[in-house]
C-alpha cells in the first residue's frame, strides 16, 4: 500500500515508517520540511498542515491507500486530516492516546468499551483530544469516512525526550551515577503500561486497510505488569547502581508547579494498565515484545552513543524537591518519635 504520514518525522512516526517498510508498503512522510525522514530512500511530501486552505488544496491531487495522521490533537487538527483526504484515501488511521479517557477508570485492564471521554476542559490535552475523538468518530457515523482511532499509553523510543518525573531524560542515568535520589509522585506503585516505538508501529501498520477497524479505537500498549517505580530500579539494574527514591505526593507537585506537574496529577496517578484484546481481534496475536528493561537498555545506549548530557536546571529543581521530600520525612518521623 502507499502510505501517508502527516507528521512523519517524529519518534513514534519514524518508527512507523521504519515498520511500513519492512511490512512491503510504500510510504511518503509529509512533514513542514524542517527535519529529514529517519530512513533514506523514503518518498517526501511538503506541506503544512497549520495552513488550512493551502493544505487541503494541496491534497486534492493526492491519492492514497492509506493515510496516517499523527498530529491531530483537538477537534480542528482532525478535521482539516478529513477535509483533506475524504475520498482521496481508503483508511485513514489517527493517534489518540489513553489521556482521552475520564480518571478514575471503569475498568482493570482497562477496556476500550468500559471507558468514557475526558470531559474537563481544565486538563486541556486530555479534553482536546477527546473532542478530536468524538470528531473522527462522527465522521464514520454520519458518512462513513473510513477512520480508526489508535491509542497509545506513555511510548518511549530512540530520539524521544519524554522520559522521568520531570521529563529530565538522561539526567536520570546522571542523578543514579552520581548517587543522587529520584523524585517520584505518590507511592510510585501504580501500574503502568510503558510501551516502546517497535511495539506500537506494528499496531499503527496492523489495522491498515482492514474495514473492520473503521469506526473503532484500540489500545496499543505493552501488557508487561509494571509499577512506576520499576522505571526507575530498572535503570539501576542497567547501571548496577542502587537507586534512591524521593518521594512527594503529586497533588503537591501540581500545586508547586502545575505547567510541569499537573499532568501528574491528572493522568499518571491512577492504575494505567490496558487490555489488547480488542486490537488483537483484528491483528491475531498482538503483543508487545519489548520489555522494559530491553527498552530502557536501548534508550541508555543511544543516550551515550548520542553523548547526551543532563538538563542542569532541571537537576537542580529534582535535588531542591528531593530535599524538601527528605526534609518532610524527617520532620515526621520527629512528630510521631
Amino acid at each position: 500500500m502507499k502510505v501517508l504520514l502527516v507528521g512523519g518525522t517524529g519518534v513514534i512516526s519514524s518508527g512507523i515508517v521504519k515498520q511500513l517498510v519492512e511490512d512491503g508498503h510504500d510510504p511518503v512522510v509529509l512533514s513542514r520540511g524542517s527535519r529529514k525522514p529517519s530512513r533514506d530512500g523514503v518518498a517526501t511530501l511538503v506541506a503544512d498542515k497549520g495552513d488550512r486552505a493551502a493544505f487541503v488544496k494541496q491534497m486534492q491531487d493526492q491519492r492514497f491507500d492509506a493515510v496516517i495522521d499523527m498530529i491531530s490533537f483537538n477537534a480542528d487538527d482532525v478535521q482539516i486530516t478529513i477535509e483533506a483526504f475524504e475520498g482521496r484515501t481508503d483508511h485513514i488511521v489517527v493517534c489518540s492516546t489513553i489521556a482521552a479517557y475520564k480518571r478514575p477508570y471503569a475498568s482493570l485492564p482497562v477496556r476500550e468499551d468500559a471507558e468514557s471521554l475526558w470531559d474537563d476542559p481544565d486538563f486541556g490535552y486530555a479534553y482536546n483530544k477527546a473532542q478530536m475523538e468524538k470528531t473522527a468518530m462522527a465522521a464514520w457515523t454520519e458518512r462513513q469516512v473510513p477512520i480508526t482511532l489508535i491509542r497509545p499509553s506513555l511510548t518511549f523510543g530512540v530520539g524521544g525526550a519524554n522520559l522521568g518525573t520531570l521529563r529530565q531524560n538522561y539526567g536520570i542515568v546522571d542523578r543514579i551515577r552520581r548517587g543522587r535520589p529520584l523524585v517520584l509522585f505518590g507511592d510510585a506503585c501504580q501500574g503502568f503500561s510503558f510501551t516502546f516505538v517497535p511495539d506500537l508501529a506494528r499496531a499503527f501498520v496492523g489495522v491498515l486497510g482492514k474495514s473492520a477497524a473503521f469506526g473503532q479505537a484500540y489500545h496499543a500498549t505493552s501488557e508487561e505488569p509494571t509499577i512506576w517505580k520499576d522505571f526507575y530500579l530498572t535503570f539501576g539494574r542497567l547501571l548496577g547502581k542502587e537507586v534512591e527514591l524521593a518521594y512527594i505526593p503529586s497533588a503537591y507537585l501540581k500545586e508547586a508547579k502545575p505547567e510541569l506537574f499537573a499532568h501528574l496529577n491528572l493522568e499518571k496517578t491512577y492504575d494505567g494498565l490496558f487490555s489488547n484484546d480488542k486490537l488483537r481481534s483484528i491483528i491475531p496475536g498482538f503483543r508487545a515484545q519489548i520489555t522494559l528493561e530491553e527498552g530502557l537498555r536501548d534508550m541508555l545506549t543511544w543516550w551515550e552513543e548520542s553523548g547526551a548530557t543532563a538538563d542542569p536546571e532541571k537537576d537542580r529543581m529534582e535535588e531542591l524537591l528531593a530535599e524538601h521530600a527528605h526534609r518532610l520525612r524527617d520532620d515526621l518521623k520527629k512528630a510521631l518519635a
